[in-house]
């Protein structure tokens, strides 16, 4: 089986994580499914000037490095391969993922097709991480949150570090990417870890 890792991006701000998560991914050969809700599409025009209304083009622009390996799904295709469990894959990641997301996922809502295929990796017992970017976080959000980690589910947030002391955005957005790929337990260079030199 090819590495394959399903990736889903909302409407939470901080579409840059996501965007540089999957282009790590793919350069580094693995199959990318990729999902993203229609207000994940407005972040993408709204941060980084991504043309919304020509999806597939506008992902073959982006990801020209690697987009033979990128497998793009439409939000309401539930028919889509990664709605099953038969179809195997070595987890997911939503990044960024909005509270509105977390919530379907906690509650087992299947309202779309991001949230079933997150329902497909907690019922197969696969990894399954979501990067909130939110704050402040209301009861809600922290109650949904803690349901999740209950599950086994990992819950990162959205929290770069200084101690790199970071130079620029990009430092910022390597080290929370970063931090996503060592709990997705792949090897990078994308920061400078505590203690080291």
């Amino acid at each position: 089986m090819s590495k394959r890792w399903v990736v889903g991006m909302t409407g939470a701000s901080g579409a840059i994580y996501g965007v540089k998560l999957v282009r790590y991914l793919l350069q580094a050969d693995y199959t990318v499914h990729l999902v993203v809700t229609d207000a994940g599409w407005r972040v993408l025009h709204d941060e980084l000037g991504w043309n919304a209304a020509k999806r597939k083009e506008t992902l073959n622009g982006q990801f020209s490095e690697g987009y033979a390996n990128l497998v793009y799904h439409p939000i309401q295709d539930i028919g889509a391969s990664i709605a099953s469990g038969s179809f195997r894959t070595e987890g997911m990641v939503v990044l960024p993922c909005s509270m509105g997301t977390l919530s379907g996922i906690a509650h087992g809502a299947s309202g779309n097709l991001l949230e079933r295929a997150a329902d497909v990796m907690l019922k197969e017992n696969r990894k399954l991480l979501l990067v909130p970017r939110e704050t402040p976080l209301s009861v809600i959000h922290l109650e949904n949150m803690l349901r999740l980690a209950r599950l086994g589910v990992a819950i990162i947030p959205a929290m770069p570090a200084f101690y790199q002391q970071p130079s620029s955005l990009e430092e910022l957005t390597d080290f929370m990417v970063g931090r996503v790929l060592d709990s997705m337990k792949i090897e990078h260079d994308l920061y400078r870890r505590w203690g080291e030199a």
